[in-house]
Order: C-alpha cells, then structure tokens, then sequence
C-alpha cells in the first residue's frame, strides 16, 4: 500500500534519526510503495559487483547510497533554511502547494 509522500525528488531534506543524524542531502530517488528515499551521500553501503563488460562494469566493491525510510528524515525549507514538517495549501490560482510549517512559505517553485 503506497502512502502519499510530502518529500519529492531534489528536495533537500535532513536526517533526523539513525547513524546519519544531522547530514544534509539532496533527495536522489523516492520509493513511495515503500515509503523510502535515497539521499545523496546518507546511508552508503557497501555492494559487491560482478564485473559486467558488456555493460562496462568493473567488478569489485562499490559504495553507494541505500535507501532510508521517509519518517526519518525532514524537508529543509528553501526559504528559511530550517528543518520544517510539510504543510498543504490551495492557491489562488487554484494550484495546491507544499508549504512550510514554520514561515509559511511555499516549498514548490
């Protein structure tokens, strides 16, 4: 069951549990079956490839970012740079935005 996520891709959001409290990054990818996203540079891990020439993969171990449940993270407000919760709000022009819980200002451009 896919739950209705308030953080998009290319959001910048901050991590608020887990061994990568407090690093800031960049939403790579969101999983919304799932409820969870892949932030650049939060949550590495460690892969072990086989070398794929057809495809021009070297083999060997690769480090690259997992995935981290939504709840564990919150969107950073492009306007007042804080960590904020995602609130909803219908414009006059009748486009519903994402907002910020704490200066009320519009997170979508």
């Amino acid at each position: 069951m896919a739950t209705a996520i308030a953080i998009r891709r290319n959001d910048s959001v901050v991590v608020i549990a887990g061994r990568d409290r407090g690093k800031r990054g960049r939403v790579l990818r969101v999983i919304p079956a799932r409820a969870r996203l892949i932030v650049e540079g939060v949550h590495m891990i460690k892969r072990h490839t086989r070398a794929n020439p057809q495809r021009n993969v070297k083999g060997g171990i690769v480090e690259r970012e997992g995935s981290i449940h939504v709840s564990n993270v919150q969107l950073v407000c492009p306007e007042c740079g804080k960590q904020t919760r995602v609130g909803r709000r219908l414009l006059g022009d009748g486009r519903k935005v994402r907002v910020c819980r704490r200066c009320e200002g519009v997170v979508d451009k």
